[in-house]
């Protein structure tokens, strides 16, 4: 292997490294960051969408399209 193959592979190798390291951290703690994730939708910005809690397996609503998912009432979907 010549050296240039040598310096990619060293360098996929440590970015799998950190990415072991800082994972459980983050599962640990998803607050972590400049600003707080929003309760209610932990930072995704999608909830359940009601019309989920009732479907008898049709097509949804307008909110949600039919996903069952809309957009976070207390962020606006913005986390």
């Amino acid at each position: 292997m010549g050296p240039l193959i040598l310096t990619q592979l060293a360098t996929g190798l440590s970015v799998i490294a950190g990415a072991a390291i800082v994972k459980p951290v983050m599962d640990q703690n998803p607050m972590v960051g400049p600003f707080p994730r929003c309760p209610s939708c932990n930072g995704s910005g999608r909830i359940s969408c009601f019309c989920s809690r009732w479907s008898d397996g049709d097509v949804g609503c307008r909110t949600c399209v039919g996903s069952s998912r809309a957009a976070c009432p207390r962020c606006g979907g913005s986390y």
